[in-house]
This record gives C-alpha cells, structure tokens and sequence, in this order.
C-alpha cells in the first residue's frame, strides 16, 4: 500500500489547519485496474483509491440503468403502494402529495406528479412550513388534506418516523402511502395503507444508499409495469420515467447519497438529461442562474441545488415543488426569479449568522483548546441557514458543530441543527442529551442532528457534549486530514489530464473527487474578484503557469498568504477554465500551505 500515514509534502498543518495525507492506494490493484481497462496509470490509482474492485471497474465507469437497476419488487411494500396508487388513479379518487422542503422532498413529488398528470390525474401539493410545521406529516396536516377531499396521501422523502401522524390519518379514514428513505429507529409498523423505505429493516432491495427521488424514480417504474400487466394505459400511452431522470440525479446529488451502483447510472444518465433543458422549471432556474447548459455535479450540486433549497430555508416552502412540475414557462419564471432572489437573502442571513458564531467559536477554543464540539447560539438565527452554518463551522474547525437558534418571530423554543464528522455519532448524543433531560428533544443520524431546548440550555448542552467527545481525540484528527491524491506540477494540468480525471466520475457522496497539490509554487497576478475571493496564477519552479482561484478567502491567513505571494504548496481540484475556453484548465482552491514549513 502507499499512502502511509507520512504528511504529504510534509505539510503537518496547513494554513486552514489541516493535515495532509497521499490517499492510500493497493498498488497492485491500481495497476490491475489499469491493465483491465488498458488505461493510463493514473486511472487505475483513482480508482483503487476509491476502492474499485477490477471485476467492478466497467460498471463503474459505465454505470447502466439495464444492468443496475433494483427489482422494484424487493421494496418492501413496493407492489402494495404501485396497487394503491394505480386504483386511486383509474377511480378517480382525489390524491395528495406530502412532500419536504428540500430539493430531495422537491424533485420527488415533481416525479410523482408527473406521473399522475400524464393519467390525467392532478395532485393536491401539500409542503410544510419549516417555522410553523416543522419536518414531515403532523396530525394537523392530515386532518387539512382530508377536509380539501383528498381520499389517499402519499408521502414522499418524509413519513416513515411520523407514527402518530399516520395514526391519525387512519384514524379519519384517510389512506396513506409513504414513500421515503431516511433510517427508522421505531420497530412499530404504522397503520397505513403501504410504507416503502428501503431502510426498513424488513427491505432485501440493498438499496438503503437511494435519496427520496431514487425510490420515488422505481415507484414509477413499478406503476408502468403494473399498468402493463392490467393492460391498463393513459390517452397518449404510458409516460416514460427517463424523461425525468434529471430530477432523480438532483435529488441523489443535492441530498449527499452515495454515488454507488444505481445512483452512479441515475445521475450519469440525469445529467445528460438536465444539460437538455427540457423540464421548464429547470430550464428557467438555469437561465436566472446564468448557466446555459447545467450538465456537471458542479452545477446540479452548488448552483441549482442552494437555489432550490432557498424557498424551504427562508421563504415559500412550495416553490420548488411548483417549479419543477409546471409545464407552464410563465409561471415557471416567476417561480425561478423568487428562488433566485431567496438565495441571495439565505446567503446574507448565513454570512451575518456565520461571522458571529465563528467568533463565538473562536472565543471558546481559545479558552479551551481541546473543546471537541462546537455549539454556538443567537437570538434570531434563522432556522432555515443553522444547519449550513454548522456544516461551514465543522469544515472550518474540524469538528463537530452545533448551532441553535431562538427568539423574534422564531418561537420561545430554540431550535438547533448539527454537523459531524466520522467517527463521532452526533446524532446518538442529541438523542442522550434528550433523554437525560439537557435539552427538550433531539436526534438524528451519526452526521447530521437536530435538537429542540431552551434557551437557557445551550450552555449546558456545550458542556454535556464537550464532556462526551473528550475520548474522540483520534476521530477529531482524522476530521482534520485532508486526502491528497499526488502531486501536479503546473505545466501537466493540462485538458488530457483532466479528460482522464472526468472519465472516472461522477464525483460525489462516497466517490470523492481527486485532489492534487502543486508544491513549491509561487503566487503570480494575485487579486481579489468578487466579495471574498481570490483569482492568481501558479508559477512553477519552471515557470510554467497555472491558473487558479481561491473561494471565501481573501479575509484569511490563506488569502494573505497567496497575496502576499509566499511561497507555497496549493491543493486543490483541476477544473475547465470556462473563462478562456479552448481546452484551457485550473485549479479550484481547497488548501494552502507554507513551502517553507
């Protein structure tokens, strides 16, 4: 193996703190993998770094929906819910989708709806107001869709936890399907109709890693072969599922799941599909957002997906269901422009929130420097950006963060939201601070956490998790490693090592992309662009040159750094240098380190 646990150009802590460290590689398997695909070196090593076995490598560079699609019929409850749904649709009945705020809960019910209009069949749209409702069915809610006469709900990326909801629902004669994903901790079975979650512990489909979209995507496919089977279709024919596989590659990729087996084929295929432009809403919010053909994770992942998200974070909870499945170009317009116009409101309530909870931070680990959590608290915080603040605050100080909200139009009750990283389960410790009455209620998943208290409570749930991370040494410097994939002298970052690069992608959730370091370098034409960043040139000990760009930095050690033109070692990713075209690359800024020490 290489990528022993030596620091990589020796380069212990990084301007941003961090630990370097060659990805470990078997190299007989990168060769294997190498001669298998009669391809250079290089890509064998990235794919044994991403541990590809030789007998898997085709696949996973050739991901296909024909070899690696799911039965449908090993869901649990997959067959009932495509029954239900295929009877509600030829009785006539009114139906009703349940969808969540985020892009995942958006491009579900998108999927869904899509497929019931083409039978003629329009879905009551019903999504939760963060503040007001909180996450997933309540009673309350159910109770509303029964009385605007819908006869069957159907959940879609939320359900499967809400127990007291789906009692409810039964209860008022109201039938439901859930349609979701996310882990199940209560071994009660619901009272409903059918509950398909490929997380259930009675699921063999091994499809836990699909996003909300993934499973809603087989649903549909599960209905079209029902429909086949009862000879049963709408005027004009059965709607083809592959025309919305740009949806389901946006829920996978904006929801983090991993990008293994089917999820490769969903979002290789999504993506060709996306960059088409043929859903309306899509093609509007890529016009607003100044991309002409958004066909990259890139794009899908950090341009669309923030804006998707805003309506859920701040403003209308509905808009992005509504934008991605109207037909309508007008609406769809003025549905892109208002989620445009959200984002950048998100982005400035996120940045005022993100200043002073890195100072409340930085305050705390200068008073106790081997604090293993962060929790930071503010009156106003909004709860719709507390959740990316604790992910900017985890990257920023490699550990866990926790950040909690409360007061003005929020409610008396604060609400919190945390990050981890690997090997701290922060979602069981929310869950232990609960039960041990330090906070009102909490839970979640091993990375990602959600909590309710009082506001006079945050200190006491600071120390409770500081007191229960303080044997998590070994996993908070891992947290602070960061995984290089070799070294890349300016003049070979060039569009054939690039084109290499891109052959072993999509990159994403469990398939990272490379990163590669430029040692010794010199920071040539360096300036700011934009609100916080800096664009400069990599000049090699041979002067061959590179451009590059450094995002949210100019205000750091790092921005100083690069404009002070010290000499340095620069990670980062090779990117196409959309700017100068003509087969032009660069290199997107992760890190910076002192070439001196």
């Amino acid at each position: 193996m290489s990528g022993v646990d030596e620091a990589f150009l020796g380069v212990e802590t990084s301007l941003s703190g961090r630990r370097w460290r060659a990805r470990a590689v078997d190299e007989s398997l990168a060769a294997a993998l190498a001669r298998r695909l009669a391809a250079p070196d290089i890509v064998g090593r990235m794919l044994a770094g991403r541990d590809v076995g030789v007998d898997d490598a085709e696949l996973f560079l050739n991901p296909t929906l024909k070899a690696l699609f799911p039965d449908p019929s090993t869901f649990a409850d997959m067959d009932v819910a495509a029954g239900a749904i295929l009877d509600a649709i030829v009785d006539g009945k009114p139906m009703a989708i349940f969808a969540d705020y985020d892009v995942d809960g958006g491009t579900s019910s998108a999927i869904l709806t899509r497929y019931m209009r083409a039978w003629g069949s329009e879905p009551i749209l019903y999504v939760p107001d963060r503040l007001a409702e909180g996450f997933g069915p309540t009673p309350g809610a159910f109770r509303r869709l029964k009385e605007m006469g819908a006869e069957l709900v159907v959940t879609v990326d939320c359900g499967a936890a809400a127990i007291d909801a789906l009692r409810t629902a039964n209860e008022i004669g109201l039938d439901v399907v859930v349609m979701d994903h996310h882990l199940m901790h209560d071994p009660e079975t619901p009272p409903i109709r059918a509950l398909v979650n490929p997380n259930r512990p009675d699921c063999r489909s091994g499809c836990g890693h699909l996003a909300a979209a993934g499973v809603v995507f087989v649903l549909v496919v599960a209905l079209n072969r029902l429909a086949r089977e009862r000879g049963i279709e709408p005027e004009g024919g059965l709607p083809d599922p592959m025309n919305w596989l740009d949806l389901a590659a946006l829920g996978t990729l904006c929801d983090m799941a991993p990008l293994k087996t089917v999820n490769r084929a969903l979002v290789t295929r999504g993506l060709a599909v996306l960059g088409r432009l043929e859903n309306v809403g899509l093609s509007a919010l890529s016009q607003v957002a100044n991309i002409e053909a958004p066909k990259s994770v890139y794009h899908a992942t950090f341009v669309l997906g923030p804006r998707m998200n805003a309506g859920g974070r701040i403003g209308d909870p509905w808009l992005t269901a509504r934008l991605l499945a109207t037909d309508d170009r007008a609406e769809a317009v003025v549905l892109a422009e208002k989620l445009n116009q959200l984002n950048a409101e998100r982005k400035e309530v996120e940045a005022a929130i993100l200043e002073v909870a890195s100072q409340q931070a930085e305050a705390r680990l200068k008073e106790k420097p081997d604090a293993g959590v962060i929790v930071a608290g503010g009156e106003g915080w909004h709860p719709g950006v507390i959740g990316i603040v604790a992910g900017r605050l985890k990257e920023k100080f490699h550990r866990p963060a926790v950040v909690i909200g409360w007061g003005e139009d929020l409610g008396p009750v604060a609400r919190g939201s945390g990050r981890s990283v690997a090997g701290v389960n922060l979602g069981d410790l929310i869950s232990q601070a609960a039960k041990q009455g330090v906070i009102l209620g909490g839970g979640g998943h091993a990375m990602a956490a959600g909590l309710s208290c009082n506001p006079d409570q945050v200190d006491g749930l600071r120390t409770f998790l500081e007191e229960h991370t303080q044997g998590a040494r070994r996993e908070l410097a891992e947290a602070r490693v960061l995984e290089i994939d070799g070294a890349l002298a300016p003049r070979a970052a060039n569009a054939e090592l690039l084109e290499l690069i891109e052959r072993v992608g999509p990159y994403g959730s469990g398939a990272p992309e490379p990163l590669f370091a430029a040692p010794n370098v010199t920071p040539g034409f360096a300036r700011q662009v934009g609100d916080n960043h800096v664009a400069f040139e990599v000049i090699g000990e041979d002067g061959a040159k590179l451009r590059a760009i450094a995002f949210r930095v100019a205000d750091t050690v790092i921005g100083e750094a690069i404009l002070a033109k010290a000499r340095l070692h620069v990670a980062g990713r090779l990117r196409a240098d959309t700017w100068r075209g003509n087969g032009a690359v660069q290199l997107e800024v992760v890190d910076v380190a002192l070439a001196d020490g």
